[in-house]
């Protein structure tokens, strides 16, 4: 078996738009992939355009319940012996103006944003402590929302932030334990969350305007390149990003 067939990756969000991206990465390069995600239907369709049989298995699970991701992590022990690598990936996008937001709506966003990552993140800090040989490799989806919002965008952007501080956090400590912890932040990769991008969008100034875009596959081997980074590197912050879109200077 080569060393890529050995390792093992939990994806989450996997389902659709950069988590299939990275997942389809992941197992187009070897890996067994846990692909974790809320519909089972887009998991098993993922499974099957991948090609790649038992190396991809699809576990249902809300990342937002602990029991949930708990059962899932120990799945992926069974089913493959570790994990070497979690995508921390899933999230919630949300734009009402902030003081129209309802405290439900409000609560739906941190629910998954930043509860949810936390118990994955804490649920693969455990697999990867107890294993031998001990460690592995966390990567959190930031956004580029982790460094400048958008208008009407509070609950989203203020959770990113916080993704942030999970991140340098758990980066911290997990060096006792060999594992690695960093984060991507995408802009506007083509996805069906991001497709409003391309029609139009509020700027800073006020106005609708449409951004360039790219290729959601650019994003899905980020990820395979931070994945494949040996267990003494790790990237900390890895921004892709449409190379032409309104965040750097003045827009």
């Amino acid at each position: 078996m080569s060393e890529a067939s050995k390792r093992v990756a939990v994806v989450t969000g996997a389902g659709t738009g950069i988590g299939r991206a990275a997942a389809l990465a992941l197992l187009g390069d070897g890996w067994n992939v846990v692909l974790a995600g809320r519909r089972p239907e887009p998991l098993h369709e993922v499974v099957a355009s991948s090609g790649a049989g038992a190396r991809a298995l699809a576990v249902p699970t809300d990342v937002t319940e602990p029991a949930e991701v708990a059962a899932m992590f120990e799945r992926a022990v069974q089913a493959f012996g570790r994990v070497d690598l979690l995508f921390n990936n899933a999230g919630k996008s949300l734009s009402v103006p902030l003081e129209d937001m309802t405290p439900e709506q409000w609560k739906s966003v941190v629910d998954v944003n930043l509860n949810g990552m936390f118990y994955c993140l804490q649920g693969a800090f455990r697999v990867m402590k107890a294993q031998k040989p001990q460690g592995g490799r966390i990567i959190n989806n930031g956004s580029i929302s982790a460094y400048a919002p958008r208008p009407h965008s509070i609950a989203y952007t203020a959770t990113k932030h916080a993704v942030t501080g999970l991140t340098k956090t758990a980066a911290l400590d997990g060096r006792a334990y060999d594992i690695a912890v960093g984060q991507i932040d995408i802009g506007n990769a083509v996805t069906e969350l991001a497709a409003r991008m391309a029609k139009g969008v509020p700027q800073a100034n006020g106005t609708i305007a449409a951004e360039p875009m790219m290729d959601v596959g650019i994003v899905g081997r980020s990820v395979l390149y931070m994945a494949n980074l040996p267990p003494e590197a790790n990237v900390l912050f890895h921004t892709v990003m449409a190379a032409k879109m309104p965040f750097v200077g003045r827009g």
